[in-house]
């Protein structure tokens, strides 16, 4: 069905991905299918059965069909995410923190997107340039870069924090008020998220562009490729963009100024977006009648997941709901709090904190509360919390089993990214969050093994395209592209390597 690109960034990525994947999990815990369990499989079936029945599942969160990556929208989408041409200074890209490669991540626990040594140096090696003025050598995004697969299936909230999300009579986003509808949001979440990268100074604008707003750098950068307006001159070669545009929009004779805005741009980014859809899971599979799809020691994780605590369970479906496995609402969980924060104050009244979701109501009951992440391919999609403190997917989990243990006896040698803000407070600003009337959290105990049950339920959820380079190829522009961007902003991601 794909196309099989024999290439060294094929050959580099498919190596750091297998090797993060056999990495992950911390400490590994060999198993069979004959583990007992006490239970045998029939009886697992049975339970499961009752729990997939009780809770509507169907193996598919996805109610309306997303576009094909084969689409034309969706093929000129890609070029524009990988294209530095859409940043203020054309040194970073869409991609530059969201590589189909990396699980729709960039595998750092806080994102490096603007003023970087090497623009095109992806993952754990790249830095920031020194010396810069407008960073103090570690990364600037203060959150963690979610993935981009499966967006589409999100229905309510985009953003850690939900600043993009469904209101009554439209889309909200924090260009207006909450609850209040955003005239310019697009015609889907995603079209209305994908307006919003190029508006950081950190991710994507940089820090020359500070005499633009919002809708002004949007502007300048459609401009930019349709060579008209404040943009004209800085691209050689805009007519390798007008002919696509036109083509796309089946408007042949249009000027730039006509097809090349910036919602067009954001509509073709989202449809690129939408395009990624990995579902198609060993779990899911088991969802829809094959009850050999799993294992029986998966099986038995699956109990436990779905299981309320109240019943010898872990209870994670609680908040982990549905086939997409979430419930698209904010709940505080204490996740470890690093990185530079978003300028919220911490009890000394230092601006390095983050309070989540309050950030957009001002409700006290929201402080620290973040969005339930999707578990879909949640091997692949790490470091995870909302500032990627947690690296390996079993710490995570241990930290949902006991979060005050988790964080009192914290291992910082997980943490692999240098640059990292606020270490020495982290203890102290997490504390917050876990002392907090809102803490979500019971804890529980669970033995060695049922949590590796848990986490091998966890990997029943990975569609294997996002492990295979040669699967996820139509999603990705290589070095070997015969139509390369002749601006030279096409960025052709290298590794290690």
């Amino acid at each position: 069905m794909y196309t099989h690109y024999k290439s060294a960034l094929i050959l580099t990525f498919s190596f750091l991905l297998t090797a993060c994947m056999e990495s992950e999990s911390g400490s590994t815990i060999h198993h069979s299918d004959n583990t007992n369990t006490h239970q045998n499989i029939s009886t697992l079936d049975t339970e499961l059965n009752q729990q997939i029945q009780a809770r509507g599942l169907r193996g598919d969160p996805v109610k309306n069909t997303p576009p094909s990556i084969y689409a034309a929208t969706s093929q000129l989408g890609k070029r524009l995410f990988f294209s530095k041409s859409l940043s203020g200074n054309r040194d970073t890209a869409c991609v530059t923190c969201h590589h189909p490669l990396m699980g729709g991540g960039d595998n750092l626990s806080l994102p490096i997107g603007v003023d970087a040594v090497n623009p095109n140096l992806l993952g754990s090696q790249r830095r920031h340039k020194q010396g810069s003025p407008h960073h103090d050598g570690g990364p600037t995004v203060p959150r963690n870069a979610p993935t981009t697969f499966n967006i589409a299936a999100w229905e309510k909230t985009l953003f850690l924090d939900g600043r993009i999300e469904k209101v009554d009579n439209g889309i909200r986003t924090p260009e207006v008020d909450i609850n209040t509808t955003d005239p310019r949001a697009g015609v889907n979440l995603v079209h209305a998220q994908a307006r919003f990268p190029v508006t950081s100074p950190e991710e994507m604008k940089g820090f020359s562009h500070n005499d633009k707003n919002n809708q002004q750098i949007r502007e300048f950068l459609a401009q930019r490729l349709g060579g008209y307006g404040a943009g004209a001159g800085q691209l050689p070669r805009t007519d390798y963009w007008l002919a696509k545009f036109r083509g796309v929009f089946g408007k042949p004779n249009a000027s730039a100024q006509e097809v090349i805005t910036e919602q067009n741009i954001s509509f073709l980014l989202s449809e690129y977006q939408r395009s990624q859809l990995f579902m198609d899971s060993p779990w899911s599979r088991y969802v829809r009648g094959d009850k050999n799809a799993i294992s029986n020691y998966v099986k038995a994780g699956a109990a436990l997941f779905f299981k309320d605590q109240s019943k010898g369970g872990a209870g994670c479906a609680r908040c982990h709901s549905g086939d997409f496995f979430t419930d698209e609402k904010f709940h505080n969980i204490g996740m470890p709090q690093i990185g530079r924060g978003k300028g919220d104050l911490d009890r000394d009244g230092e601006a390095i904190h983050d309070y989540g979701r309050y950030r957009e109501t001002k409700n006290e009951a929201d402080k620290f509360a973040f969005r339930t992440p999707t578990l879909l391919n949640v091997e692949t999609t790490g470091p995870w919390g909302h500032a990627g403190a947690y690296t390996t997917l079993e710490a995570a989990v241990r930290h949902y089993i006991n979060a005050q243990h988790a964080i009192d006896n914290y291992d910082w040698n997980q943490l692999k990214q240098p640059g990292l803000q606020n270490l020495d407070r982290m203890k102290r600003n997490t504390q917050e969050a876990l002392d907090h009337d809102n803490f979500a959290l019971k804890s529980q105990s669970l033995n060695d093994t049922e949590v590796d049950q848990l986490l091998a339920f966890l990997r029943s959820l990975t569609d294997p395209c996002t492990k295979s380079a040669s699967c996820l190829s139509p999603w990705i522009l290589y070095d070997n592209d015969t139509d390369q961007d002749p601006n030279g902003d096409q960025l052709i991601a290298i590794g290690l390597n």
